[in-house]
């Protein structure tokens, strides 16, 4: 049964959507494209994005750049509820011109977020904007939308939320407030988000929550079936890799601890994942202000995957273990963390709702 008032929202937002063609002879980018949210680039001492914009702004550059890439920035680039357009100008220009490269190009899209809609009264704003994106696979639709489209809090009171943001907490020297700080609000997020996916048999990636998802799962979830697939591997394996297993599943276990612990065991309970098998439509490319890296998403015409980048000596722990293929790459390191074929998810989808 649809849930009438985040479904209708999505509705007219998604049919008013540009379409990429992966198949089209024309497709710009070779096909492959990249996803990435939450930028928040702002100025000054506490600007959000300060701690990574290095790691962003060569791995768009020397990497996806030059392998001929597409670039999609869904939503929350620029701090507009704390900065004005020009301060961020002055403060990234660099970063713009990278994103310039891409629009000269024909290879650069961008979707709005809560945070950066009022670029739509810029007249002079270089590059088109969106309220969403939909990428034609040849496999199943994917549609790329920011997020906060499905949460009534930004729907509405979006411009309250603004004022507040510029003229308390930014002067008081306080990060964003976003979904991401609220479990309760990150979840009806996504399961509004996941809701919409599921009823009209497609792929939605959105942000917003600044919480990476894979094939609708988070860490919390993923890290149950790591511990799963380690154990049956177990018994199959030499004594090496049964210690190596056996470390894996110990260190998995304490990480999974401490996720409870953050989020007070609230954000446990408010998994996806229920007691009915979980379709595999809802992806997050989570945010590019986190403490240890950038994670993104890549597509291409038979691919999905889930990207993790960071400087040498600051990835997550969990990356250091040895499970993840990491390559050096721009001065910086690519970690793979999920990567699954289009077919096998469709074919996911279609079972599941059998």
């Amino acid at each position: 049964m649809k849930t009438t008032f985040f479904s209708d929202i999505l509705d007219r937002q998604l049919k008013k959507g540009a379409v990429i063609d992966l198949l089209g002879p024309s497709c710009p980018g070779n096909g492959k494209v990249l996803i990435i949210s939450d930028l928040h680039m702002g100025g000054g001492k506490r600007d959000d994005f300060s701690s990574n914009g290095e790691i962003v702004r060569k791995m768009l550059e020397d990497h996806y750049y030059k392998n001929g890439w597409s670039l999609i920035l869904n939503g929350d680039i620029e701090e507009l509820a704390k900065n004005t357009l020009s301060e961020i100008r002055s403060e990234w220009s660099q970063m713009y011109m990278v994103f310039d490269r891409f629009s000269e190009d024909g290879r650069l899209y961008k979707t709005l977020g809560n945070h950066d809609e009022d670029l739509v009264f810029q007249i002079d704003y270089p590059y088109p904007l969106y309220n969403s994106l939909c990428i034609e696979t040849g496999i199943i639709p994917i549609y790329v939308y920011h997020g906060h489209q499905s949460s009534i809090l930004y729907t509405v009171f979006n411009n309250l939320l603004r004022l507040g943001s510029k003229y308390l907490l930014k002067p008081a020297g306080i990060r964003n407030i976003s979904s991401a700080r609220s479990p309760r609000r990150r979840f009806n997020v996504e399961r509004h988000a996941y809701n919409f996916s599921m009823e009209n048999n497609c792929i939605s990636v959105i942000g917003h929550t600044h919480r990476a998802l894979f094939a609708s799962l988070g860490r919390f979830d993923y890290i149950k079936f790591e511990i799963e697939k380690h154990c049956r591997n177990f018994t199959s394996s030499g004594e090496e890799e049964r210690e190596r297993i056996t470390r894996e599943v110990k260190a998995l276990r304490l990480e999974l601890a401490k996720l409870k612990r953050s989020e007070r065991l609230e954000g446990a309970k408010q998994s996806l994942y229920g007691g009915e098998l979980l379709l595999p439509c809802l992806f997050n490319s989570g945010s590019a202000i986190g403490k240890k890296g950038v994670h993104a998403i890549e597509i291409d015409r038979e691919n999905i995957a889930l990207i993790y980048w960071f400087a040498e000596g600051k990835g997550m722990k969990f990356i250091s273990r040895g499970w993840f293929k990491v390559e050096k790459k721009a001065g910086f390191y690519r970690a793979v963390l999920n990567k699954e074929r289009l077919d096998y998810i469709k074919a996911k989808i279609e079972l599941f709702k059998q």
